[in-house]
C-alpha cells in the first residue's frame, strides 16, 4: 500500500552541500492521513527541511514540522483544534548500516533503494507529535467518590456492607 503523503527525494539530487526540501500535504492527503491516524482532521501539514550527505551514503534531515489537527478530546469527546510545531531530526541510513542504541540520538530510518520517502517520514513524525490525551478547555473527569477517600462501584459497596458489619456488633 503507498503511503498517504509520499514525496520522494532521489539520493542522487542531494548535492555535496545540502538541498532544502519543502512539503506541503495536499487536501486529500491531509484527509487521508487523519484517518490514519484516526484523528478528526488534519487542516494543514508542512515542513521545511535540510538535507545533507553523510559519509557512508547517509543522509541527516533537519529542520521544522508544521501542523494543525482536530482530535477528539478523551472527556467529552467534543473537537480540540492543536497547532504542532517541531523540530524534526532525522538519520537516513544506507542499506547495511547498523541502527544506533542511544536514546537520546535522533530517529534512524533505513534507506531502502535510491530514494527516500521524507512525506512518509514527516506523517510518521506528525503521528508521534500527536497528543495522546487531547482535552477540551473546561473538560474534567467526573470526581470519583474514591478520591475524597470513599470507594466507588462495586468496591464502595463492599466498603459499605463492612461498615455496616462493624457497627453491626
Amino acid at each position: 500500500m503507498a503511503p498517504e503523503f509520499s514525496r520522494l527525494v532521489a539520493l542522487a539530487r542531494i548535492p555535496e552541500t545540502g538541498r532544502e526540501e519543502r512539503l506541503r500535504a495536499s487536501p486529500a492527503e491531509c484527509a487521508a492521513l487523519a484517518k490514519r491516524f484516526a484523528i478528526e482532521a488534519v487542516d494543514r501539514l508542512e515542513a521545511t527541511l535540510l538535507l545533507r550527505l553523510e559519509p557512508g551514503g547517509g543522509v541527516w534531515v533537519t529542520g521544522r514540522l508544521s501542523a494543525a489537527v482536530v482530535q477528539a478530546c478523551v472527556v467529552s469527546l467534543e473537537p480540540v483544534a492543536q497547532q504542532v510545531d517541531e523540530a524534526v531530526e532525522l538519520r537516513l541510513l544506507p542499506p547495511g548500516a547498523e541502527l544506533s542504541d542511544d536514546p537520546e540520538g535522533p530517529d534512524e530510518i533505513p534507506i531502502e533503494g535510491d530514494a527516500i520517502d521524507l512525506g512518509e517520514a514527516i506523517a510518521e513524525q506528525l503521528a508521534l507529535a500527536l497528543d495522546p490525551y487531547p482535552r477540551a478547555a473546561g473538560a474534567v473527569l467526573p470526581h470519583a467518590e474514591g478520591a475524597q477517600g470513599t470507594a466507588s462501584g462495586a468496591f464502595g459497596a463492599l466498603a459499605a456492607l463492612r461498615r455496616r458489619g462493624d457497627t453491626d456488633g
